[in-house]
């Protein structure tokens, strides 16, 4: 991470401080299987990983080595990449899953550029119809609302129904993917009447005010923001009690991963919150400053595969599934249950993100 990172950790610290051995399995506090399905986080945790993937070409033939485990067999429908504002996203379908499973990238932790776009924390007013007063971080909102991932996920969403029916849509993503993640969740409900959606965002930052929260769990009942332990990124921006409807504010439901230590040994536990969203014996209970703890969740990394800004590349042969605008934003799309090449060779095709 470089210098100016550091410094941007540095105020997240500083900002935070004015609000609030030996592994065992992990144990899950009382009995939420209606809200809260582990071995289902643990599946979408590895779509969250896998989006981060450089590779074009792996990603978009599912061969990359997250690409397979839990989630062996998926098809991608369609694969976007943002140039313009280093975004990246995908949708296809999960046979196991019997869903539409759509995943977005977080902050890549080289791009200057996300850092930026996660600092600027005013709030927008959100003019859904049904929810007055709500507002939201006007850039997370810019990142699905106002560049090239809300029309091609919406397009692959449409072909993908059109195929396999009306199946679940899953959506799901870590950091600022998560954010991305859960405005695309309330998009397809309000503005194109999907049914039966599923959200689950992993060390997710808060992006709406209080009057945003309420009426997101409304609409969308069946969220999970999954935060783990210290991670830092899910108390930013900041919460301040004594501004309870100015201040930013989580949705629920918060599902916190914390570990309880017993002399020498450790027990992995998984407690699910109360429905306020902001539960202060969940993760307000601690002081977060852990990059280190957003960065792996469920034993998964959650972060590029690629050093320095945000690069990608593909083979020349996946470039004729691709189709370019004039800003050097890609669309990857392909008809599901349909051969799709299978290649593993590094291209000299490629390119910069930011």
């Amino acid at each position: 991470m470089g210098k100016s990172c550091w410094l941007m950790l540095a105020i997240f610290t500083y900002l935070l401080s004015f609000s609030s051995g030996r592994e065992l399995n992990v144990k899950v506090k009382g009995d939420h299987s209606s809200i809260y399905n582990h071995t289902l986080a643990a599946v979408l945790v590895e779509y969250a990983s896998a989006v981060y993937m450089s590779d074009l070409t792996e990603l978009f033939t599912w061969t990359c080595p997250r690409c397979d485990g839990l989630t062996k067999g998926f098809e991608i429908i369609e694969l976007v990449v943002d140039v313009q504002h280093c975004l990246q996203g995908f949708v296809g379908v999960a046979k196991d899953l019997n869903a539409i499973v759509i995943a977005f990238r977080g902050t890549q932790e080289h791009s200057i550029m996300n850092w930026i776009e996660d600092l600027y924390w005013k709030q927008l007013d959100l003019k859904y119809p049904g929810m007055d007063n709500a507002m939201v971080h006007h850039g997370f909102y810019y990142a699905y609302h106002n560049t090239t991932i809300r029309p091609a996920v919406l397009n692959a969403v449409k072909r993908a129904k059109k195929l396999y029916g009306d199946i679940p849509i899953m959506v799901t993503g870590h950091s600022m993917g998560g954010a991305m993640a859960a405005f695309c969740g309330l998009d397809l409900k309000v503005n194109h009447e999907a049914q039966n959606i599923q959200v689950m965002t992993f060390g997710q930052p808060r992006i709406g005010n209080a009057a945003f929260a309420s009426c997101y769990s409304k609409l969308v009942p069946n969220a999970i923001r999954v935060i783990n332990d210290h991670d830092i990124v899910p108390h930013l921006p900041p919460y301040y009690h004594y501004f309870p409807q100015k201040t930013y504010h989580h949705f629920p439901r918060e599902v916190w991963l914390y570990n309880i230590e017993l002399e020498s040994l450790i027990y992995k536990t998984e407690k699910v919150c109360d429905g306020t969203g902001e539960d202060p014996s969940c993760s307000r209970s601690v002081t977060a400053t852990s990059i280190s703890d957003h960065l792996v969740y469920y034993g998964i990394e959650l972060m590029s595969n690629a050093p320095g800004t945000c690069r990608f590349w593909m083979d020349p042969q996946v470039a004729l599934y691709s189709r370019m605008d004039l800003s050097g934003n890609l669309v990857l799309s392909r008809v599901p249950a349909t051969p799709v090449i299978r290649l593993n060779t590094e291209s000299d095709v490629g390119g910069k993100l930011s």
